[in-house]
């Protein structure tokens, strides 16, 4: 569930409020993730491990082991590329350089206008009371991409994966209900029986044709499966992903995949099809022989220490070609040499870079600024995506709070998570079961819940104090899973990101085409832009888009050579 954002360490205690006064921030506009200072002021914070914060810039490592400095890179370098954004697209894309193109790209800096990498990515931690848990994205999908940036990181031995068959559940009519995983398809109660008939039959083509006009999730959900199918499955499902509102998202921008089964099958059922019929014909390549088996059944991954673990790893595999506190003002392009100059403001004082290709991975609406006065069309296009804010809310309750009829047999909270469709009154977007996602993440005789709130159906939460959230996050979790008697939950962290995620609405992909055409009409060939707002929202799309942008800087690199 959820993605994107990032900030500036700083101590934040268990239990304790972060409501004193604290300094201005002046890290960048991608300062998106906050944590409540009095005045409004908002400030991130680090892992932390015994309140201790150990997400510092890996750089100091860099300079103990005599990697070589910022003040090393002078102004008669020319680098072969520069990444702006050391987020996990930044982070991806230097670690695929380092591993597959160094005969295309010998140079490259990576810079960050944060004191640390990671983006988004948010791990903490509270050794004293047996605690670890997310504030940005809570996990991921082990596909062969994240795998290979665990083994090119030098990490993938502390890859722990979810139980494959735990369930998710979804909120309606009174009940939490497991979604459908297999054989169960059949028999689950979350749909009618006319529901799924119709999504049946839908889904094999006795349907409405495709319209000429871009639709909305919405529509063709309904169009295609009928509406118990959206109201039950795919509105929720769109509230825990994207955060957004499924009469808006774009179902080409925003799950290509799915749109694409139908353009080329006719039906969902017949693309399906199609797609296997073109797998047998062309074989995907073997399989890369490093990667671990492919996990079983649909389970998710994280790390042993959190999810920070995959960007300190890569971060410490490129440790020479990361610069922290770096902010990018300004970007020309050079009309005589074809250079690029890239403009920072640096602890050591400006600094001017030189390169022959620049790969932005930052939000849209910071690459936005620096087009502004040379490529206004482009500034436009990218200032277009919209990004509601969202608080990641972690509690924990007593073991004894969780109503009976959700425990297993053992006595256990079981699942993944559960989902609430915004017809059923619920204002929380979705909970994870964190601590039984991830056993050991939360002392005896507790469970660790992370609920996700606001978004863009509900922009309020900036306006919210922490305990007006909670408070509301504990109403609604009384109403499904926990008993009405139970105690209020014990507050571990309370994050609002004011720009979490960049919604693929209608019209998404035409700006981000519209951008790139205004880059390309400048004549400034050999800057990219990248970033989830391209790649996608999740974490292991942005990992795999790494790789793919990679190839790109690899690509033009050689197309520029005589």
């Amino acid at each position: 569930m959820l993605s994107s954002v990032q900030l500036v360490p700083q101590k934040t205690g268990f239990l304790k409020n972060t409501r004193q006064s604290c300094p201005q921030i002046s890290a960048s506009r991608n300062n998106q993730l906050h944590t409540r200072c009095s005045k409004g002021i908002r400030t991130h914070t680090g892992l932390v491990r015994g309140g201790r914060s150990l997400q510092n810039s890996i750089i100091s490592a860099a300079s103990a082991a005599g990697a070589p400095v910022a003040s090393q890179i002078d102004e008669n370098s020319i680098l072969d590329a520069v990444i702006v954004g050391g987020g996990i697209s930044g982070l991806t894309t230097a670690l695929a350089l380092n591993a597959e193109h160094k005969s295309e790209v010998g140079s490259f800096l990576v810079t960050e206008a944060r004191d640390r990498v990671g983006g988004n990515i948010t791990s903490m931690s509270d050794e004293s009371k047996g605690l670890l848990w997310e504030e940005g994205p809570n996990s991921f999908q082990p596909s062969d991409a994240v795998l290979k940036a665990a083994v090119d990181a030098g990490c993938v031995d502390d890859l722990v994966l979810g139980d494959p068959k735990a369930p998710r559940f979804v909120y309606w009519e009174g009940r939490l209900r497991p979604t459908p995983s297999g054989p169960d398809v059949v028999t689950f109660d979350l749909m009618s029986l006319f529901g799924k008939m119709r999504a049946g039959l839908g889904a094999i083509g006795i349907k409405s044709p495709m319209p000429e006009y871009e639709e909305s999730v919405e529509q063709f959900v309904r169009r295609n499966l009928g509406d118990e199918v959206f109201y039950r499955l795919i509105e929720p499902f769109c509230s825990g992903v994207y955060a957004g509102d499924p009469t808006k998202l774009s179902m080409k921008a925003a799950f290509g995949k799915v749109y694409d089964l139908e353009e080329k099958g006719g039906s969902i059922i017949g693309g399906v099809i199609k797609l296997i019929q073109d797998k047998k014909a062309n074989p995907p390549p073997e399989r890369d022989s490093r990667l671990p088996p492919k996990p079983q059944g649909q389970t998710v991954g994280s790390f042993r220490k959190g999810l920070q673990m995959l960007p300190n790893a890569i971060a410490e595999k490129v440790k020479e070609s990361i610069r922290t506190s770096w902010k990018l003002t300004a970007i020309t392009k050079n009309k005589d040499s074809g250079i690029f100059e890239l403009s920072y403001e640096t602890p050591e004082g400006p600094k001017l870079i030189k390169s022959k290709t620049v790969a932005l991975t930052v939000p849209s609406y910071v690459a936005a600024d620096l087009f502004k006065e040379d490529i206004p069309e482009t500034s436009k296009a990218l200032n277009s995506f919209d990004y509601p804010p969202v608080a990641a809310v972690t509690i924990t309750y007593p073991e004894s709070a969780i109503l009976e009829d959700r425990l297993d047999e053992n006595g256990n909270l079981p699942g993944f998570g559960q989902l609430h469709p915004r017809t059923q009154g619920i204002t929380t977007l979705g909970t994870i079961y964190s601590s039984s996602l991830f056993p050991g993440r939360v002392g005896k005789g507790d469970v660790l819940l992370l609920c996700y709130f606001g978004g863009a159906l509900n922009r309020k939460v900036t306006e919210m104090t922490d305990e007006e959230i909670i408070a509301q996050v504990d109403v609604d979790l009384k109403n499904m899973l926990i008993k009405q008697n139970a105690p209020p939950p014990t507050k571990v962290a309370v994050r609002v990101w004011q720009r979490a995620i960049p919604q693929f609405n209608i019209g998404h992909l035409e700006q981000v085409k519209a951008a790139e055409d205004g880059i390309s009409q400048k004549g400034w060939d050999g800057l990219f832009l990248g970033g989830n707002y391209v790649s996608g929202v999740a974490l292991g799309k942005c990992i795999e888009y790494g790789y793919t942008f990679a190839d790109k800087i690899a690509a033009s690199m050689t197309a520029s050579k005589p």
